[in-house]
């Protein structure tokens, strides 16, 4: 099966076309760091948290398993890393350019949800009795019984946004998003069998959710919270995927939508006298569906004496 022929459009050559194709994304993406600042400044809801309710609120507070600076590290610079070796092993910069937007605009869009339902939800995390009294001592309102905190303020305030954690959902956006990147470069669904592919795509996810789970060990968070935070940070990843890469398991689930339009553009400009790379490339990208053909052609034929013979023998 050829390969397909790249290295005619690196980040020197095609780099600053593409990008300043792409400027007002990069700009939202401005935005959106902005609004995620904001997001953390802001107080969150203060709920009502009465004597009854501490029950499940009385856990011991601990240190962070996996720390606030790991997360970036896991979900954007793993990603990122990987991103960059496929790039210096193909030199395609329509992969490397949409690959890290619609990495960081996975991560991002999952941040700025997830700590805007967290202000709104304000829900207390199960060690929110010893933020509120440090001293062990629960004060409460005569008449409303409703917690009158002794502790400090700003732990009191990360106390009120258990809900979703913020770890699992930024760790589900980044490492989904690298599962279905791989999934595509290692043609995960070509039918081949090979169970081994799963296991490297699985990986990013394995860890993602490990990091979920040490929030739950840390008692800074409810299990509820985690899982809504993967399900947010995995349906994020999904919809910036797909929109600037096929489908994994279609034939062209290796590269980039822009790519292929590209290539499709310079063969509508020049149809005779195109270059010999992009006409090898755009020849090349129906190889993987020709194969699939020729497989499926191959079965029926095996299959079909034995399908004949069963024929005959019931009369039909």
């Amino acid at each position: 099966m050829p390969e397909i022929q790249l290295g005619a459009h690196t980040v020197r050559s095609h780099g600053v076309k593409v990008a300043r194709t792409h400027m007002h994304d990069w700009i939202i993406l401005l935005l959106l760091i902005v609004i995620e600042v904001i997001l953390n400044v802001i107080e969150p809801f203060h709920r009502f948290v009465g004597v009854d309710m501490m029950t499940d609120l009385k856990y011991p507070m601990k240190d962070n398993t996996v720390p606030f600076w790991a997360v970036p590290m896991l979900a954007i610079m793993l990603p990122l890393f990987v991103i960059l070796v496929y790039y210096f092993i193909r030199k395609d910069v329509y992969d490397l350019h949409h690959a890290i937007l619609g990495l960081l605009f996975s991560v991002l869009i999952t941040g700025v949800i997830t700590d805007a339902i967290k202000d709104a939800v304000g829900r207390p995390r199960p060690d929110f009795f010893w933020r509120c009294f440090p001293d062990g001592k629960g004060v409460f309102d005569p008449v409303t019984k409703d917690v009158m905190c002794t502790g400090i303020k700003s732990v009191i305030k990360e106390g009120h946004k258990s809900f979703p954690s913020g770890h699992t959902s930024w760790s589900f956006a980044g490492l989904g998003f690298l599962a279905l990147y791989l999934s595509g470069k290692i043609r995960v669904f070509d039918r081949q069998g090979h169970v081994a592919k799963l296991c490297i795509v699985f990986l990013p996810l394995l860890i993602a959710a490990l990091v979920g789970i040490s929030r739950v060990d840390d008692y800074w968070h409810h299990w509820q919270d985690v899982f809504a935070g993967g399900l947010l940070g995995l349906t994020v990843s999904s919809f910036c995927y797909l929109q600037f890469f096929p489908a994994p398991y279609e034939v062209d689930g290796w590269g980039p939508h822009a790519y292929f339009q590209m290539l499709a553009e310079s063969r509508n400009v020049n149809p005779s006298n195109g270059s010999n790379v992009q006409q090898a490339e755009l020849e090349s990208v129906y190889v993987d569906s020709q194969h699939c053909r020729e497989l499926s052609r191959v079965n029926t034929h095996d299959s079909s004496p034995i399908l004949e013979g069963t024929n005959g023998r019931m009369g039909y």
